[in-house]
C-alpha cells in the first residue's frame, strides 16, 4: 500500500515485499509476445480451480536439484534470471520459452496466433520525405527446422529427462526437472564434477540460454552469480513464496567461459556499457533510385548542423531477433539504434547515437532521439519478456542516460506509444508499442531510479504507480477486435469522465474525432494514463482521483487501501494571465521567419487539442524550436534550422505534447 486517502503519505504496515533486495513490490514478467507466439490458456498443475500449494515450486527445486546433482540455489539463480520463478499458466515467452527455467520451443508456438500492433504510420514521421508504403513489408518467418539452437531446448530436456514435451511446458516441477537435466549434461560434457558447490558451475550456467558467442554467455552467467550472491525472495504469478538465500562471498570461476568454444566478444565499436554483451549489426545507409537514401541519416548529434539527444524511445519489434536483424540489414526499411533479444539479453547496435534513426513516427522527436527495439509484441498479455532482458536493456538506458544527459524519468524516457503524432492527420497512426504490459515500475528499478511519492498531501501532481501484477484492466483487441483479451496485469490506469465506475471513457478528439468514443481496445491509448507519467491534479472524490488529461479532467479509481498513483511535486505549465487556450504541437517546430532560403518552411500546426485556462500539465523538458532539413544523401547538405520560439514538453495525455513557453507560465506544482 502506497498511502492513506488520495495520495496521502504511508500511514499503515505496507504489503509484504514481493520483491528482492531492494524491499520493492516486484512487477511480474510483461506481457508481448514474439514470433507470432499463440497465447496458450493456462493449464493449472493442480486440479481444476485450485492454485498449487504455497511450497510446491519451492519443492520442486530441492527435488530437481537431488535427482540431477544441480545445486539448488544454481537452479534457482537460473530460473530467477530467466522469469522471475514465473509460470505464466503454461503460455510462452515472447522468444517460445515455456515455464520459470524458460525451455524454448519456438517450433510449437511459430505463427499460429495473429498480432496486433496499432499504427501504420510513417516512421520518419517528415512530410518532407515521406517514406514509401512499401517500406512497410515484413520478411518471412523462418521456418521450424531454421530456427536456431536457442529456440528448442524444450526438446532437448526432453530427451534428457524422459518428460513428455507437454508436461514440460505447462507443468512446473516438470518444467525445473528439465530444466536441471539441461545443466546437469552441459556440466557432464564440459568435463566438470558435479558438485554441491555453484563456484563450479559457471561454465554450464553460461551455456544455459543458447548464446553463440563468449560475451553474451559470461554476462549471463555473471548476473546468475549475481543474483546468488545476493539472493531473492517473491511471490510467484501463482502466488507461491520462492526464497534464494543470499551467499555475499560466493565468486564464480569465470575462466570455464573457455570450455565452451564459443566464438570471442565483437571487437566491434559499439556505445553499450560493459556489463552487457553487445555488437555492431550496421543499419545500411546507402543511396537509391534518384535522389532517394535510406535507412536513417548521417549526422554529428550534439555538434552543429544535428541536435541533442533529449529522449529515449522504448520499442517492441512485432517480430522475432531474426526477423528483426533482416529488416534492418535492409536499406529500404527503417531503422532504430539497438534491438535487444529476450532469451539471453544479447544487443546489437544499427545506428550510432550520432546519428539519426527512423524509428518514432516523429521528425522532431526522431532528430533529437535514440530508438531500442525489444523483441516482442505487444498484444499477448499471456506472453513475457525474460529477467535478463528487462536487465540488459535497463543498463542500456541507464549508461546512455548518463552518456548522452538525458534524465532518468518518464519525461524522457517514452514508449513508442507516448510519442505525439505530428499532425492532426497522422495521430490515428501513431503506433502503440510497447503497450498496457511492459512493466515500466519494474524497468525503472532496476535503472536505480524508482518512482516513488515526493509531494505529500499538498503536492499538487501524482505520479501513475499501480500494482502491476494485481492491477488487472480488461482490455480487448489481442487477438481480435472487441474479443476480450486474457485477464492480465496492467502499468496503465483507464480515464473516466466522472468519478464513477459506469462512467464514460475520456475522449481523444484527435485519436477519435467526431463522435468517436474512447474503446478498451490494447491499441488504443485515448483514455490511459502509464506508470511513472506525472499529471498535475484537479480533483479528488472519495477513492477517485482526478487529472488535467487532453484538456479536460479525467477520473481514475486510486481508492488508499489499493492505491493506483502517489503524490508528486514539480512544475506545471498553466496559460499565462489573459489566455483562454492555448494550442497544442506534437512537434517543437521554430517560426515561419528562421528557415533560411533553400528549406521549405514547415509548418507549425497544432494539434487538435487545447489547454485551457484553469488548468495545469506536468513539465518535462524545455527545448528549442529546432527542425532538422535532411532530404540529400550527403550530409553536408543538411540544415538545422533553429528560430527563436522555445517550446515546453508536457504530459498531456497518454502521450506527450509541445506547448510555445510564450503562451504559458511555470509554476510550482503546490500553489
Amino acid at each position: 500500500m502506497r498511502g492513506s486517502p488520495q495520495l496521502h503519505p504511508r500511514t499503515t504496515p505496507p504489503r509484504p515485499p514481493r520483491r528482492t533486495r531492494h524491499g520493492l513490490r516486484a512487477a511480474g514478467a510483461v506481457a508481448s509476445a514474439a514470433l507470432l507466439l499463440p497465447a496458450l490458456s493456462a493449464v493449472p498443475t493442480a486440479s481444476a480451480g485450485q492454485r498449487p500449494s504455497s511450497g510446491a515450486l519451492q519443492q520442486a527445486f530441492a527435488t530437481a536439484s537431488a535427482k540431477y546433482r544441480v545445486p539448488t540455489d544454481v537452479l534457482l539463480a537460473v530460473s530467477y534470471l530467466q522469469s522471475r520463478w514465473d509460470t505464466h499458466g503454461g503460455a510462452p515467452s515472447v522468444t517460445g520459452g515455456y515455464g520459470p527455467m524458460h525451455l524454448t520451443d519456438a517450433a510449437t508456438a511459430l505463427a499460429t496466433a495473429p498480432h496486433v500492433v496499432g499504427g501504420l504510420g510513417d516512421p520518419r514521421g517528415d512530410s518532407a520525405r515521406p517514406l514509401a508504403a512499401a517500406r512497410t513489408v515484413r520478411p518471412a518467418l523462418p521456418a521450424p527446422g531454421e530456427l536456431p539452437a536457442r529456440l528448442r531446448t524444450l526438446g532437448r530436456a526432453a530427451e534428457l529427462s524422459r518428460l513428455s514435451p507437454a508436461s514440460l511446458r505447462r507443468d512446473p516441477a516438470a518444467n525445473v526437472e528439465g530444466g536441471a537435466a539441461l545443466l546437469a549434461s552441459a556440466q557432464r560434457r564440459l568435463g566438470l564434477p558435479l558438485t554441491g558447490d555453484p563456484t563450479d558451475w559457471y561454465a554450464a550456467v553460461a551455456s544455459f540460454p543458447g548464446a553463440t558467442d563468449a560475451a553474451t554467455a559470461d554476462v549471463f552467467a555473471r548476473d546468475v552469480f549475481d543474483v546468488l550472491r545476493t539472493g531473492e525472495r517473491r511471490t510467484t504469478d501463482s502466488g507461491q513464496t520462492v526464497t534464494l538465500a543470499g551467499h555475499p562471498r560466493l565468486t564464480g570461476r569465470t575462466e570455464q567461459v573457455r570450455k565452451l568454444g564459443l566464438k570471442a566478444p565483437p571487437a566491434d565499436r559499439v556505445e553499450c556499457p560493459e556489463s552487457v554483451a553487445c555488437e555492431s549489426i550496421p543499419a545500411p545507409y546507402q543511396k537509391l533510385e534518384g535522389s532517394d537514401y535510406g535507412n536513417h541519416d548521417v549526422a554529428d548529434r550534439p555538434h552543429a548542423p544535428s541536435q541533442k539527444v533529449r529522449f529515449i524511445v522504448i520499442h517492441d519489434t512485432e517480430g522475432s531477433w531474426d526477423t528483426t536483424i533482416k529488416l534492418i540489414k535492409d536499406p529500404t526499411y527503417v531503422s532504430w539504434n539497438y534491438t535487444v533479444r529476450s532469451t539471453d539479453g544479447h544487443i546489437a547496435q544499427h545506428v550510432p547515437t550520432k546519428d539519426v534513426a527512423w524509428h518514432a513516427g516523429n521528425w522532431y522527436v526522431n532528430s533529437t532521439s535514440v530508438g531500442i527495439e525489444h523483441e516482442g509484441f505487444l498484444a499477448q498479455p499471456d506472453s513475457w519478456y525474460t529477467e535478463q532482458m528487462y536487465r540488459t536493456s535497463a543498463r542500456l538506458v541507464a549508461h546512455l542516460a548518463e552518456k548522452l544527459d538525458i534524465p532518468l524519468d518518464r519525461q524522457h524516457i517514452l514508449g513508442h506509444d507516448n510519442v505525439p503524432g505530428t499532425v492532426p492527420s497522422t495521430i490515428k497512426g501513431m503506433h502503440t508499442d510497447p503497450g498496457p504490459y511492459w512493466d515500466w515500475e519494474h524497468y525503472f528499478d532496476l535503472m536505480d531510479s524508482p518512482f516513488e511519492p515526493t509531494g505529500g498531501l499538498f503536492g499538487g501532481m501524482v505520479t501513475i504507480l499501480p500494482d502491476y501484477e494485481d492491477h488487472v484492466v480488461p482490455y480487448t483487441g489481442c487477438v481480435q477486435q472487441g474479443k476480450p483479451c486474457d485477464p492480465h496485469g496492467s502499468g496503465a490506469v483507464r480515464l473516466r469522465t466522472a468519478p464513477r465506475e459506469d462512467a464514460p471513457l475520456v475522449k481523444d478528439v484527435g485519436l477519435h474525432p467526431g463522435d468517436g468514443a474512447s474503446t478498451n481496445d490494447v491499441n488504443d491509448t485515448g483514455a490511459r494514463a502509464s506508470t511513472g507519467q506525472q499529471f498535475a491534479l484537479a480533483d479528488r472524490h472519495g477513492p477517485w482521483t482526478a487529472i488535467w488529461y487532453l484538456g479536460q479532467k479525467a477520473w481514475f479509481k486510486n481508492p488508499w487501501w489499493e492505491p493506483t498513483a502517489v503524490s508528486a511535486w514539480g512544475r506545471v505549465v498553466t496559460p499565462r494571465p489573459g489566455l483562454r487556450e492555448v494550442p497544442v504541437y506534437g512537434r517543437a517546430y521554430p517560426e515561419r521567419s528562421a528557415y533560411p532560403p533553400g528549406v521549405p518552411v514547415q509548418d507549425v500546426t497544432p494539434l487538435p487539442y487545447k489547454l485551457l485556462a484553469g488548468q495545469a500539465y506536468a513539465l518535462g523538458a524545455t527545448v528549442p524550436g529546432e527542425y532538422l532539413w535532411a532530404k540529400t544523401f550527403d550530409p553536408a547538405g543538411h540544415r538545422l534550422v533553429r528560430g527563436k520560439d522555445v517550446y515546453h514538453e508536457i504530459q498531456f495525455g497518454h502521450r506527450v505534447a509541445f506547448v510555445k513557453a510564450a503562451d504559458v507560465r511555470v509554476l510550482a506544482s503546490d500553489r
